[in-house]
């Protein structure tokens, strides 16, 4: 007969993290560069990704598999929603705690100074650092809506995304995961024709930010198609014969996004339904297909997984004093300002990484483990 203490060990086995499919670690960091520099070159007048916010519904599609894969079976084993409640926001909050501080350190830096010209009051701006670090979104025009854009996270903007995948996890635990295969794809088709819908009628997928006209809305749809889909692939996953998969997978998704813009705005959305529906599932099976990468190829697949989400949850609050410095209005860029301002491009292009890479040896993997514990 098993004692007490005996019974908690044989559930931590149980419960313990399955192998990691280290090709999608490292496509999960190919898209975060890929925001990294569209961001950069979103303070220009044109961009050399303009499909580059579809990273994030590349990132949604990898959640709804890793997760559905990594917890689908456990809650037979004794996994309750609280633990699993748990484990996520070991997972994803320090990273939110650090990003949502330097948000608010670089907009005390900049003076307060909303996108009008405005200048915000201290306690306004420190509540609205509280919200960020809690992950607690902002109403447009509100007073903790501190930088005037309208955006949920006014100083991070990005953490839109992590608010919807905290509502995934969500849906995840207490629904998604009870429904059959048919129910599952009945969810995945519904909100698939909610976000078909949204493209055709805004000419592009990259919505979700604000809860400005329908926001709430358009975000959670967003979020629910390519995670259900992602789950549904994890559940009928078989892998086909592929070779070399992080290197086409990654030149699929730069491809994806360095597509030039369509003149007609419904090309241009269908475009973005294509990726979102097609394409992004379809690399994120052959990528879980590759069972022959070499040695190095999944070294660097780890390097480029721990510095994911790091660098995505860090890197847009130095965006915003490139944006204060180019005299962002919410409409146009001087052009030569973007010329003589390239040097701090380029830092911030180089410099995120680096200190993504510094903050996850040195903050989020030791604070994770300390939480574990």
């Amino acid at each position: 007969m098993n004692t007490s203490s005996e019974k908690k060990n044989t559930r931590a086995v149980h419960l313990q993290a399955k192998e990691h499919y280290i090709i999608l670690d490292a496509l999960r960091g190919v898209a975060a560069l890929m925001v990294l520099v569209f961001h950069v070159f979103d303070a220009c007048s044109s961009n050399i990704i303009p499909h580059g916010y579809l990273a994030v519904d590349m990132f949604f599609v990898l959640s709804g598999f890793v997760i559905a894969y990594a917890y689908d079976d456990r809650w037979q084993q004794g996994l309750t929603v609280g633990r699993f409640f748990r484990r996520r926001l070991t997972r994803l909050h320090p990273m939110v705690l650090v990003g949502g501080l330097i948000g608010g350190i670089i907009f005390l830096i900049q003076g307060r100074t909303a996108w009008d010209g405005t200048v915000m009051s201290l306690g306004w701006t420190l509540l609205s650092i509280l919200c960020g670090m809690l992950l607690l979104p902002a109403l447009p025009g509100s007073p903790i809506e501190v930088r005037g854009f309208g955006e949920f996270f006014p100083l991070n903007g990005p953490f839109w995304s992590l608010f919807y995948e905290y509502i995934g996890n969500i849906c995840y635990a207490l629904l998604l995961r009870r429904l059959s295969n048919r129910w599952l794809a009945l969810v995945a088709a519904s909100s698939g024709a909610c976000v078909l819908y949204t493209c055709l009628q805004c000419g592009y997928l990259g919505v979700g930010w604000s809860a400005a006209d329908g926001g709430w809305w358009f975000g959670f749809v967003r979020m629910l198609f390519p995670y259900s889909v992602g789950m549904l692939m994890a559940r009928t996953f078989r892998p086909v014969q592929v070779h070399r998969a992080f290197l086409w997978c990654s030149l699929l998704i730069l491809a994806a996004g360095l597509m030039p813009t369509f003149d007609i705005s419904w090309a241009n959305g269908l475009y973005d339904f294509l990726c979102a529906a097609l394409l992004f599932p379809a690399i994120v099976w052959l990528a879980a297909s590759d069972s022959s990468a070499s040695a190095s190829t999944l070294k660097v697949g780890r390097q480029l997984g721990d510095l994911s989400y790091p660098l995505y949850a860090i890197h847009y609050p130095f965006m915003c004093l490139l944006f204060g410095r180019l005299g962002f209005d919410g409409n146009v860029y001087d052009p030569h300002l973007v010329l003589t301002e390239w040097p701090l491009a380029l830092c911030i292009t180089l410099g995120c990484p680096v200190l993504a890479w510094l903050l996850f040896k040195y903050y989020d993997q030791p604070f994770r483990r300390w939480l574990s514990r």
